[in-house]
């Protein structure tokens, strides 16, 4: 046998070094392994290697892999490239398999590591750590060229075995170590005897490791003395509690407060919750009701029984004798007004005498019998009373710098030619129709009326909403009465403002009535009056709404007459004011003129509007809010200043206020248009209608006009106040415009006529108009000269425009009597 093996050996040896008498290129070769591929004779996956000089079987790839990292184990997959001849991405696919197969591999950061690795690694790190009784995870990771987490990992299952030492924290510590911290953390907690924060500790714990261990020594972390803290607890080396990982009250401390609780509780029936947050208990309450279920939690204390026992003993006193009591008198001083008002509402005898009306409790702790309020209501009442037959009602009526908050007196009544619309209660509208107009029914107007119900402060004229779609020159003022004066009975019931005393005045009503307070002792009179006085005044309210029923009804009275008698004479005024307007249209080519004349209408004519306007406002602000008002002069005669003007106009509602002060500065201003305009607005805030003018009432008001300045022209005898009247006659004759014009700008007027009149008509009116400007200059002069001459020329020459008078007068009366 053994010679066949020899002899086959030989036979093998001599064909491999015998010479083939034919010889493959490599393309050849390439191209046979391909055929052979192809007819499935090589039916595995062959690799090329890197040369491109040889294959190698995937097998073969992983084959030699697992070697390496046997052999190293831990192999980077580059490493493995360049050993193995093979492609990169060959040798990560292959690697993976290896990897998946053998458990005892892992692929990490492209590198293969055993777990003969990682022992051998943990070996080294426990003769180091053994060493210096601590490393750091971060220290090793770097060292390893990994990360924490990963070095973690693997060292977690060989500690206590390969790694003799404990991981804490990213820390490694040796048991000596471990035992050392332990020591230092028991004698520290036990050395604490009151509630303490340990990360505070801690903080200590490490400051002092720091100058033991010196610079070479590791900061540790404070959940490694937190783990060997919870580690002492459990085993029951430290005694106490511990609340949310960090607040630790030892037991020695809970103990003494306990103890020091039960002490003052049972001496004194009582202890403030402020006691308790002292001895570190946070939530009083929860402390205290499982230890004393009897106990009686209040706003700051909490209080034994036997303390509302105490207190209704006194209360019941005091009900008996028709008195009052003050509770925190009888409680520790310490208590607070709720904590009274809490026990009163226990006390047995404040239930029945509550119930049976007998008491009522007033600002928290003072509790008075119903006799004794009583018998100070019908005082104050008589006081009151007193003033109201002494004719001193004004006194505690609404005022601001007196007595008492103002009630509302209604709505503001509202004059319109249109048809009425008013709201009732209910909600449903009312409507007035005019007489006469029944073509156009959606050709009418609501009436604007002022609320009473409402705040006091914000008293504002608030207009409802109105149609403008007039027909003009109707006059329904007869119906708008009517149901305005309805809408006033109707508010005079609505009128249910709070009508009370002020507290100055109550307050020392009460002083005067009620001495004994002081008498007794009390430390603070005044807040028991102002408590009192607190629960009077509704009850006062209510008498003096009911006395003050037939002043309303005499005060809306008044302000229904006073708003007929505004309405009429505005319409007058306002009509003439549109009448005197439309002539400055015929100077808005001459600036200088126009601004005169604007100044002078404003000066006169819509001054007195305005006066007559704020005055009668003013005394209907008055009646409105209660205010006695005498019977005043004729508002057609008042003359306001400025500042009196503004006064009023700030003493209006705040809505009627801002319009009124526009009214103002439009008198002060240059242009009659922006004073119209604001005299609207306040006029439409106030519930009033301007009329407009229209043609038919602008020649009725010019022929009146006229017919008055005819009528004084032929009575004037005067040549300086004729002129000014024949001037506006001769212009109601030739432009039929009412001209209001002054003195310095009658020139300018007088020119304007002369291509309106003939030659010698107009030589008359400018010989006279030169001749009056002469006289008056004369005059002008002679006021500093007392010299007979100059008094002989001012009478000449007063003869002289004397006798031109009557030419001047035939020449406007002649015409005027034609054209009629």
């Amino acid at each position: 046998m053994d010679d066949e093996l020899l002899e086959l050996q030989r036979q093998f040896e001599f064909a491999q070094q015998a010479k083939s008498s034919i010889r493959l290129s490599e393309r050849n070769v390439v191209e046979l392994v391909q055929k052979l591929h192809e007819l499935r004779i090589i039916d595995f996956e062959l690799l090329h290697t890197v040369s491109g000089k040889e294959y190698i079987t995937p097998e073969q790839l992983r084959h030699e892999i697992a070697g390496e990292v046997k052999k190293l184990g831990r192999v980077s997959l580059i490493d493995l490239a360049d050993t193995t001849g093979v492609d990169l991405y060959h040798v990560e696919k292959q690697a993976q398999h290896v990897v998946s197969e053998d458990p005892g591999l892992m692929l990490i950061q492209g590198e293969i590591i055993s777990q003969s690795y990682w022992d051998s690694v943990a070996e080294e790190i426990n003769e180091r750590l053994q060493e210096c009784s601590q490393i750091a995870l971060a220290e090793l990771a770097a060292q390893l060229h990994v990360g924490s987490e990963l070095v973690a990992s693997v060292l977690e299952p060989r500690l206590g075995t390969l790694v003799k030492g404990r991981l804490e924290g990213g820390q490694l510590y040796t048991p000596a170590y471990i035992a050392r911290v332990s020591a230092m953390v028991r004698g520290a907690s036990r050395g604490i005897t009151v509630p303490t924060n340990l990360s505070v500790l801690w903080s200590s714990l490490q400051q002092l490791l720091q100058e033991m261990e010196g610079a070479t020594g590791l900061a540790v972390e404070g959940s490694f003395f937190q783990s060997l803290f919870n580690g002492l607890v459990k085993e029951g080396e430290v005694l106490g509690t511990l609340r949310a990982g960090i607040h630790w009250t030892p037991t020695v401390f809970a103990i003494a407060q306990k103890e020091c609780v039960d002490s003052f509780f049972s001496q004194n029936s009582f202890i403030s919750y402020d006691t308790l947050h002292k001895l570190g208990i946070s939530q009083p309450i929860q402390y205290l009701q499982p230890r004393f279920p009897e106990g009686i939690p209040l706003v700051t204390a909490f209080v034994h029984p036997s303390m509302i026992e105490m207190l209704d003993a006194a209360i019941e006193d005091a009900i008996e004798r028709g008195s009052w009591l003050d509770s925190l008198s009888l409680l520790p001083t310490s208590f607070g007004a709720q904590d009274a008002s809490k026990i009163l509402s226990l006390s047995p005898s404040v239930q029945s005498a509550l119930k049976a009306n007998k008491a009522l409790i007033v600002g928290d702790s003072y509790l008075f019998s119903s006799s004794f309020v009583k018998d100070v209501y019908d005082r104050v009442e008589k006081e009151l009373e007193t003033l109201s037959h002494s004719g001193s009602s004004t006194i505690i009526l609404s005022d601001e710098s007196h007595m008492v908050k103002e009630a509302k007196a209604g709505k503001d009544l509202s004059k319109s030619s249109e048809p009425v619309e008013t709201v009732t209660e209910s909600g449903n509208k009312k409507r007035g129709t005019e007489k006469g107009s029944k073509k156009k029914k959606g050709k009418s107007s609501g009436a604007r009326t002022v609320s009473a119900e409402g705040d006091s402060e914000n008293e504002d004229y608030i207009p409802t909403k109105s149609k403008k779609n007039q027909k003009k020159g109707k006059d329904t003022s007869s119906s708008q009465v009517a149901d305005l004066r309805k809408v006033a009975k109707k508010d005079s019931i609505k009128a249910q403002e709070e009508n009370v005393p002020s507290d100055e005045w109550l307050m020392q009503k009460l002083e005067a009535l009620l001495p004994d307070f002081e008498e007794q002792g009390v430390d603070d009179p005044q807040t028991i009056l102002k408590y009192l006085a607190d629960y009077l005044r509704p009850m006062l309210a209510n008498y003096l709404k009911e006395r003050r029923k037939a002043l309303f009804t005499e005060n809306v009275e008044k302000m229904k007459v006073l708003l007929d008698n505004l309405q009429r004479k505005l319409d007058e005024s306002f009509l003439n004011m549109q009448l005197y307007e439309k002539a400055l249209d015929l100077f808005e080519d001459d600036q200088s003129t126009s601004v005169t004349l604007h100044r002078h209408l404003l000066r006169t004519v819509a001054t007195s509007i305005a006066d007559m306007l704020f005055h009668n406002l003013d005394l209907h602000n008055k009646l409105k809010n209660w205010t006695q008002v005498e019977d005043s002069q004729n508002s057609e005669s008042i003359s306001l200043s400025p500042g009196e003007r503004t006064a009023i106009a700030k003493s209006l509602p705040e809505s009627q206020s801002k319009r009124a002060l526009a009214v103002v500065e439009a008198l002060e201003g240059k242009r009659v248009e922006t004073f119209m305009t604001a005299l609207r607005d306040l006029a439409e805030e106030s519930g009033l209608f301007l009329k407009k003018l229209d043609k038919k009432l602008e020649r009725t008001l010019l022929h009146s006009y006229r017919k008055d300045l005819t009528s004084q022209v032929s009575a004037e005898t005067d040549p300086v106040s004729l002129l000014p009247k024949v001037v506006s006659l001769l212009y109601i004759q030739v432009h039929s415009r009412a001209l209001q014009a002054p003195g310095r700008a009658i020139s300018v007027a007088v020119t304007r006529l002369k291509n309106k009149l003939d030659d010698s008509a107009y030589k008359i009116l400018t010989d006279f108009q030169t001749a009056t400007v002469t006289l008056l200059a004369l005059i002008s002069a002679a006021a500093g000269d007392e010299a007979d001459c100059s008094s002989d020329r001012i009478l000449s020459k007063k003869e002289l425009l004397e006798g031109q008078v009557p030419a001047l007068k035939a020449l406007v009366l002649g015409s005027s009597g034609s054209q009629a």
